[in-house]
């Protein structure tokens, strides 16, 4: 398997996914610009500022590039990536992909100084779970599967080929769910062959 997988690296910790991909046997490749899409089969879109996110992404021409990307291979949102990701955003409302749907309030858990590392259940056994001024997903659209919940909120769900996480397990030492989304990622490019 030679899974090539984009990480969105225009703000964010996008070094901490590219080296959990890696840990989880994918290559990664650092996606700055709509050309840098063609070679992938795969994109992380990393936490940071969604608002800065955005103004990169119109900068850099890349919004229209990145929703024409996801309607046909799997992208994996963190944090920011899933506020990004979402079809609404609340607190306060801003423009996204719409590529999942979802409703999510930006920075729910708090302030910065609210961060937190938590354990959640991920399959039967304990995942560490790393929050920084995380959205909470306040509704969930057909076809969402839950895969792991916090404080009786999802935050790790899957929907289509997509894959969602309001916190940051690139920054934790499971790698379960980088790899979960390299499988996502093999089984559309079998679908698509």
């Amino acid at each position: 398997m030679n899974r090539k997988i984009g990480v969105l690296a225009l703000q964010g910790d996008f070094e901490a996914h590219r080296k959990a991909i890696e840990r989880a046997g994918g290559h990664a490749a650092e996606v700055r610009t709509a050309a840098d899409l063609d070679g992938v089969d795969g994109l992380v879109i990393p936490g940071g500022e969604s608002t800065t996110m955005l103004k990169l992404l119109e900068e850099e021409r890349l919004f229209e590039p990145l929703q024409r990307f996801g309607r046909e291979k799997p992208i994996f949102g963190t944090c920011a990536g899933v506020i990004l990701l979402a079809s609404e955003v609340r607190d306060p409302s801003q423009p996204s992909l719409g590529l999942l749907d979802l409703t999510v309030e930006r920075n729910a858990y708090g302030r910065q100084i609210d961060s937190r590392i938590a354990k959640i259940d991920l399959e039967g056994k304990p995942c560490e779970a790393v929050f920084i001024r995380a959205p909470v997903i306040r509704r969930l659209g057909r076809g969402s599967k839950v895969l792991a919940t916090y404080q009786n909120d999802p935050v790790l769900v899957e929907q289509g080929r997509h894959l969602a996480a309001t916190f940051h397990p690139e920054l934790g030492p499971d790698g379960r769910i980088h790899r979960r989304f390299l499988d996502k990622v093999e089984r559309n490019r079998a679908e698509v062959r």
